[in-house]
């Protein structure tokens, strides 16, 4: 073959090839677009659009008389789409990009104005659509960077152009009043599956339910919104109604603090019970930081079971005189308050005045001997009927709260593996078991009940849309513990306690009470109780007589005292006098007469007008002349200043020299301005003149003497 002949067939072939590859790719184009096509779109449609869950706002918490404890604020993402102006407004685009630029450096303070506008300029140039401006703006803020040139849509010559602002809305969960109940309001934290508190157990109420959003991937692999609005609006969380009470909260947690500081204690915890309700007014928690300063890290109160101490005797006495093994004028032989049994002694913390005492007197004086003496006489051939007795009380079983995280609790039976001889000595006066200060205060409550175990409740309503869709009472443990004679015996001993023992320096003069003091030694892991680590505790309920409240207080680790009456005794006080004083139906309604001495009425401090008739219409003073007072023609040399009316206009200083702080600072803020206080008392000086009209949020000293 010549040479001519060999090329033509090569090039034949190669034609041959060619073309026949390029039917093979028509082909394939032509599966790919008719029979594959629908497979092939929505795929595609799948990795450059997607569907996204739109956050629900989450419902509110709010305590038992309507304060708001937790709530979400909206916050949002800021972003700027350069391209929302058609190139035919490129001329509006130019004109107003300047002012925008001035605008945001002006307001965020973050940027110079040539840096934003060298931004936007860019961003335009580069046709981006979601160029991030900030992060965590808030609503207030939004609603005056949408009035901003380029932000908000405008009509220039009969042409519209759209805003070029992109908000992505987040939820930002706050708590008004920061660190008030804060471990019983809880927190979820969806990513590592924690659940604490309120929060954590009513998620699926407060949660509401999210919307869904379609956002589209653009060049850079940036996501923005398909539309500006969402496709599926998300329907916002139930409010839950607790049964925690502000101002009872901020005393318990105060007077709980001041007294760890006082006593130099590691750990602490106190809460507050209605009797009849169960409903908790108050749950304050401690722990000491590395840096010294305590904080509410741990719910102490429902999660740390350890050995009760001596506010367990209550128990101990109620089985006895419960099952008739004996009554309060019982007597027994406590010797010198020391007593060897199973090469163990058990001991009192004083020597006694007197060997043979009776029940009560060995209540009163939280002898471990008389407590340890009479179960161990009642019970040592049928160890099963004192722990059975406490079973009933409620004791050994979790009391299946409305929040997470309760300590497991655990009271023995001579079946368990660590029953020993000592067992039944040791539990009779709070060793040898682990319940939680809540557990605790339920059984005391029941108590004060008249032998009603009610199990404690922290919610008592869920309202969506200002609709209740469901209610709570508490849950009824037990209808009657022990019998009335017996509760009666127990709750004279209590009385005692508070009169006659070892709680007599907590007593107030005021009101009755019942309470026991406590002190246990506490374990130091392998070290035992040889590290001489205590924990003190107090727990009882006030008026005696008819009981509305019970407390109890644990305070671990004190370095300045242990016993229970000193230590956690002054909590209890503090905490009993301050609610006694604000609840003036707690023995009943007194009438006061209104006293009037050489024209003197009794007049509050410079405030209110509504608050001031208020309390005296409470106190049953009724004959007061409000436009005599008014007129200042009463003598008010000894008895401060007359009331006015709380009047302010925004923007203009008030006058609130005179006023106590609470009226002070509510005239103050909602004046505009910010207030900073110093000193005690009512208001004498103040920095600013009265009168004067200066910018929103300008400070203003309050000086109280």
């Amino acid at each position: 073959m010549s040479i001519r002949n060999t090329i033509l067939v090569r090039v034949y072939f190669a034609f041959g090839l060619i073309v026949l590859l390029a039917f093979l790719v028509f082909g394939k184009m032509t599966k790919l677009q008719y029979v594959d096509g629908e497979h092939w779109k929505a795929l595609a449609d799948s990795l450059s659009i997607q569907e996204r869950e739109v956050e629900a706002a989450r419902g509110n918490i709010y305590s038992n008389d309507g304060s708001l404890l937790a709530t979400s604020v909206p916050e949002y993402e800021l972003r700027f789409d350069a391209m929302a102006i058609p190139e035919e407004g490129e001329e509006y685009f130019n004109l107003k990009v300047d002012s925008l630029a001035i605008k945001l450096a002006d307001f965020f303070k973050d940027k110079s104005s040539r840096q934003y506008l060298t931004l936007l300029k860019q961003a335009r140039n580069k046709k981006q659509r979601y160029l991030l401006l900030k992060r965590n703006v808030s609503h207030q803020d939004l609603k005056r960077i949408k009035q901003f040139p380029l932000l908000k849509s405008a009509r220039v010559n009969k042409e519209r152009f759209p805003s070029c602002l992109i908000t992505d809305r987040q939820n930002k969960r706050i708590l008004p009043f920061v660190n008030l109940a804060a471990r019983t309001i809880g927190y979820k934290n969806v990513k590592e599956n924690i659940h604490v508190g309120l929060e954590g157990a009513y998620g699926e109420f407060i949660d509401g339910k999210s919307g869904k959003r379609l956002m589209q991937r653009i060049a850079g692999g940036v996501w923005i919104p398909v539309n500006k609005d969402i496709e599926v609006a998300p329907v916002d969380g139930s409010d839950i109604i607790s049964t925690i009470d502000v101002n009872m909260q901020d005393m318990a947690q105060r007077a709980l603090e001041k007294q760890m500081i006082t006593s130099n204690a590691d750990e602490g915890c106190v809460v507050m019970m209605e009797v009849k309700t169960g409903e908790v007014r108050a749950v304050a928690n401690f722990m000491r930081d590395k840096d010294g300063v305590y904080r509410e890290k741990f719910n102490l109160a429902i999660a740390q079971s350890a050995d009760p101490g001596s506010t367990f005797k209550l128990a101990s006495y109620l089985a006895l005189i419960d099952d008739k093994k004996i009554d309060s004028s019982t007597t027994v032989n406590i010797g010198n308050g020391n007593w060897p049994i199973y090469k163990h002694t058990i001991r009192d913390s004083h020597a006694p005045k007197k060997s043979i005492i009776s029940a009560k007197r060995a209540f009163e004086e939280s002898s471990n001997v008389g407590v340890t003496k009479f179960v161990y006489q009642a019970y040592k051939d049928n160890p099963d009927q004192f722990t059975s007795k406490l079973h009933s009380f409620g004791f050994g079983k979790a009391l299946d709260l409305q929040i997470p995280g309760e300590g497991i609790p655990l009271v023995k039976s001579s079946k368990s593996k660590s029953w020993s001889g000592l067992s039944l000595v040791q539990m009779a006066y709070g060793y040898e078991m682990k319940i939680t200060p809540l557990q605790t205060l339920t059984f005391y409550n029941a108590v004060a009940n008249n032998g009603k175990l009610i199990a404690p409740l922290f919610v008592k309503e869920i309202r969506h849309l200002g609709n209740t869709i469901q209610t709570f009472q508490a849950k009824v443990i037990n209808e009657k513990i022990a019998s009335d004679h017996a509760l009666a015996e127990v709750r004279g001993m209590m009385e005692g306690v508070m009169t006659e023992g070892t709680g007599r320096s907590v007593a107030s003069p005021l009101y009755s009470s019942g309470g026991k003091t406590g002190t246990a030694q506490m374990a130091d892991g392998s070290r035992g109780y040889g590290a001489r680590r205590y924990q003190s505790s107090f727990a009882g309920y006030f008026p005696a007589e008819d009981p509305k409240y019970s407390i109890i207080v644990v305070i671990r680790n004190p370095r300045n005292g242990y016993y229970g009456g000193s230590v956690a005794g002054p909590v209890f006080k503090e905490l009993a006098d301050m609610v006694y004083a604000n609840d003036m139906e707690m023995e009943g309604k007194k009438t006061f007469k209104a006293v009037n001495v050489g024209g003197r009425m009794p007049l509050t401090l410079q405030g209110s007008k509504e608050a001031s008739k208020k309390v005296y219409e409470r106190l049953g003073i009724n004959t007061v002349n409000w436009d005599t007072i008014a007129r200042g023609e009463v003598d008010t040399s000894t008895r401060g200043v007359p009331f006015i009316d709380l009047k302010y206009k925004e923007g203009i200083v008030p006058n609130v020299v005179g006023m106590g702080l609470m009226d002070a600072l509510y005239v103050v803020e909602n004046a505009g301005f910010k207030a900073h206080v110093t000193g005690k008392g009512r208001v004498g000086i103040q920095s600013l003149a009265a009168g004067q009209k200066l910018a929103f949020g300008t400070a203003i000293n309050l000086e109280l003497k």
